[in-house]
């Protein structure tokens, strides 16, 4: 595979243009194309003779926009193709202040959660940082914004794949899109979101990360969190729970944790008693999720009704709690679905 352009700093792609005998101020106009999203052969300032001898080593953006469905509330779905031609999935989410993209971190993923199509093919490979920041920049391009006046103003790190499984170049590409030469996006408007790997979670907090950390809870004793998430097998609540607050305590981040809401599951009154048994001692928020049938996975959501009688439980119980707002069912918005669709050969 090319090299990419895109994760390289201004001195490593000024070096990049002496090497190939060209005049130095070319760097920062290659520089300003790459971070804002453009291919080496859309860069038309540049000579013909110059991209052409860049394309032979090199590409800017790694990721191409393949396709996009646009849903009946305006989130959007977009399926994305690399340099080895595997394809991933990322989701951008309109709020009345702004626009939210969820990008993946992974090609497949290797956690195996039941509620989730992300897993359905396995984990094939994690994505380079080059890879996670192109979905970001390829996006803020296709919405008519600049590394000056971007158009995404928050990044969700819940597509395909475990972020803290693909440690090193998630915790790059935090990095990357938080300099002044890129998007600038900070932390504080970054949510990494993970089934609960909890060396991984503590390190995040030792390494000086302060992103917004949610947690895939989804059940409230380990004897069902271990029927829906594998991971459940190797960590038990007590450990994840304890991990998180570690990195409340580093960080004075609140941590929020995810609950799909699975019919006869985790749904009970019970459950909700059993959340604030574990959950009790540190400021948290529970983040109550309507589930969208995977049809491979068997599982069923639980009933609306039920739903936000659970969160006027929690709250009940002393507990911050809110229901997540569903976006883009007509469009296989959950994690995975579209990906796998087009794996399929199904059209989409």
């Amino acid at each position: 595979m090319k090299k990419s352009l895109l994760g390289l700093s201004y001195e490593e792609i000024e070096k990049v243009v002496l090497d190939l005998k060209q005049q130095k101020f070319r760097a920062k106009q290659i520089f300003e194309f790459v971070y804002a999203g453009y291919q080496i052969d859309e860069m038309t300032s540049l000579s013909k003779e110059l991209r052409e001898k860049l394309a032979e080593t090199y590409i800017s953006n790694p990721v191409k926009i393949l396709k996009k469905l646009v849903s009946k509330d305006k989130t959007t779905k977009f399926l994305y193709e690399l340099q080895d031609g595997n394809i991933i999935e990322g989701v951008l989410m309109n709020y009345k202040y702004g626009n939210t993209i969820c990008v993946s971190t992974q090609v497949g993923c290797r956690m195996g959660c039941k509620f989730c199509a992300s897993g359905l093919n396995g984990l094939l490979r994690n994505l380079e940082a080059s890879e996670i920041l192109g979905q970001v920049l390829a996006v803020n391009r296709e919405l008519g914004g600049t590394m000056s006046e971007r158009k995404i103003c928050n990044i969700v790190l819940m597509g395909s794949g475990e972020p803290l499984d693909n440690y090193e170049q998630v915790t790059k590409f935090l990095k990357l899109v938080n300099e002044k030469y890129c998007l600038n996006i900070s932390e504080r408007n970054i949510s990494l979101s993970t089934c609960g790997l909890p060396e991984k979670i503590k390190k995040l907090a030792d390494d000086g990360f302060s992103v917004t950390l949610t947690i895939s809870l989804h059940a409230s004793n380990d004897e069902t969190r271990k029927k829906i998430m594998p991971i459940a097998n190797s960590f038990c609540l007590k450990e994840i729970i304890d991990s998180a607050k570690y990195y409340f305590k580093k960080t004075g981040r609140r941590v929020v944790f995810e609950y799909a809401m699975i019919k006869g599951e985790n749904d009970s009154f019970e459950c909700a008693q059993e959340l604030k048994q574990i959950l009790k001692g540190f400021p948290t928020h529970i983040n109550l999720i309507p589930l969208n049938t995977v049809a491979e996975r068997g599982l069923v959501g639980t009933e609306k009704k039920q739903v936000y009688a659970f969160q006027k439980k929690l709250e009940s119980l002393g507990m911050s709690a809110t229901v997540r707002r569903t976006m883009g069912e007509d469009i296989e918005g959950a994690c995975g679905q579209l990906r796998n669709k087009f794996l399929n050969g199904n059209n989409v």
